[in-house]
């Protein structure tokens, strides 16, 4: 790799990535693609102590004839160093490399068997119709320096299989996906018994699922529901590039105010393997767990360095860009819900009316929230006694921490290999998210 000379009157950080993907696609039992590629980029910053100006390009080559053209528009500040801003950002150095391109030892041949063991499982559904299965891997390196000493190397690995399924029967129709990422090859094929499961719980629903009578009902969440309402509809109203300049909601959003129930703790962090494992965000700052909730109180938000700065708070490593082509704003990693201490059979048998969400469709929010179940179980005095078609479920999100009475002990952090979280023109972007399971009181259902 060239170096590249700084202008020590101007900050300037680099990134350099080397992003290789994988794909293979299945309709029904016909081969659509195999695909390979990688791509090589860099993103270029230089801050002048007033303005940022960026930069990105795939001919490393010419990447000095890049930074100098970013220098001649920005204006020379011999104490940059003593910005603020760049007295904040971490110092870090060292390779972290955990994957070493692990995935291209593996055969594309390999991978094809691996996506038909799970094909074959799906003979043994009696009203699926269609399907499309995919295996997907990505591989990143990053390596990012900067005029303040920064020389970090590290990468990041996912890979897994996604199926979306059509179910029909006696003129009904339903559709669901099933998704399991992982950050290595081999607990993929420890898996697919995982899809036996899922087919026989989509086929119940099919036939057996009830109409529900629209109400306030207690309602508990699974760790895929529940990590997408704190993702959706808390994760983001932590996101601090949401605050800067707007005192009202700095003032709604002060630091340890009570927010949601006393057993409520949620916490972000890209320190755990999986589709939000960031062990530096790509400004080089080291993943952190940052509490956004702690015992019901808010504890924290999530930062880039120009938002730290702005707030006067610490850095939490969540800069992050969807690739070498963006600028890194703030964004969440691994967001999830801590457990409790019950036991889902505790949670369900103190249940008279209400309902479990097992699967999700979609969900949004900020200040209020929409949830799209998609599989569901009624629960009458303290047990399942059968599925349950749901529209939606809404509400404001403060109320919902607040209605929070039980969490299970076991929970689950969930990985994915398609989609992603979306932000301004930023999408997808991967993340992980999950949680035990969790009771909620009055909640709203259509």
């Amino acid at each position: 790799m060239k170096s590249v000379n700084f202008n020590e009157n101007f900050y300037t950080d680099i990134r350099y990535e080397t992003i290789t993907e994988r794909k293979i696609i299945y309709l029904n039992d016909e081969l659509q693609g195999m695909k390979e590629r990688e791509e090589r980029g860099a993103f270029v910053r230089v801050f002048d102590g007033n303005r940022w100006y960026y930069s990105s390009t795939t001919k490393l080559s010419q990447l000095q004839e890049e930074v100098d053209n970013l220098y001649f528009m920005a204006e020379e500040c011999k104490e940059i160093n003593e910005n603020e801003n760049i007295k904040l950002l971490e110092l870090n150095s060292g390779e972290y490399l955990k994957y070493n391109d692990a995935l291209s030892k593996i055969s594309m041949e390999e991978k094809n068997e691996l996506l038909k063991e799970y094909m074959e499982v799906l003979s043994q559904a009696k009203y699926l119709k269609t399907y499309k299965a995919q295996y997907v891997d990505k591989a990143i390196v990053k390596k990012i320096i900067s005029s303040k000493g920064t020389d970090v190397i590290f990468d990041v690995e996912n890979c897994g299989v996604q199926i979306s399924l059509t179910f029909s029967y006696e003129g009904n129709t339903f559709s669901e996906t099933f998704q399991k990422g992982r950050d290595n090859f081999q607990s993929l094929k420890d898996n697919i018994d995982d899809l036996k499961d899922f087919l026989i719980k989509c086929e119940e629903f099919l036939v057996n699922s009830v109409d529900i009578t629209a109400g306030k009902y207690t309602v508990i969440l699974s760790p895929l529901a529940a990590g997408i309402f704190a993702h959706e509809s808390f994760g983001h109203k932590s996101e601090a590039d949401f605050m800067v300049g707007d005192e009202t909601m700095i003032k709604e959003w002060s630091i340890g105010k009570e927010v949601g129930a006393p057993i409520l703790s949620i916490v972000d962090t890209g320190q755990i393997a999986g589709s939000g494992f960031v062990p530096f965000d790509d400004e080089g700052t080291k993943a952190k767990e940052n509490y956004l909730i702690k015992d019901g109180n808010l504890a924290g938000r999530l930062h880039s360095s120009k938002t730290a700065c702005s707030l006067k708070e610490g850095l939490t490593g969540n800069a992050r860009a969807m690739n070498f082509e963006y600028e890194p704003m703030v964004r969440m990693t691994n967001t999830y819900i801590l457990p409790g201490k019950n036991t889902l059979d505790e949670l369900i048998s103190q249940v008279e009316d209400g309902f479990l969400v097992d699967t999700v469709k979609h969900g949004s929010g900020m200040s209020t929230f929409t949830i799209a179940p998609s599989i569901c179980y009624r629960i009458k005095g303290g047990k399942i006694v059968e599925p349950a078609k749901i529209s939606v479920i809404s509400g404001s999100v403060f109320e919902t921490l607040k209605n929070i009475d039980g969490l299970s002990k076991n929970y689950e952090l969930l990985s994915f290999v398609t989609g992603g979280c979306g932000k301004m023109e930023q999408w997808p972007l991967p993340v992980g998210f999950g949680g035990p399971y969790v009771r909620v009181q009055n909640m709203n259902i259509q």
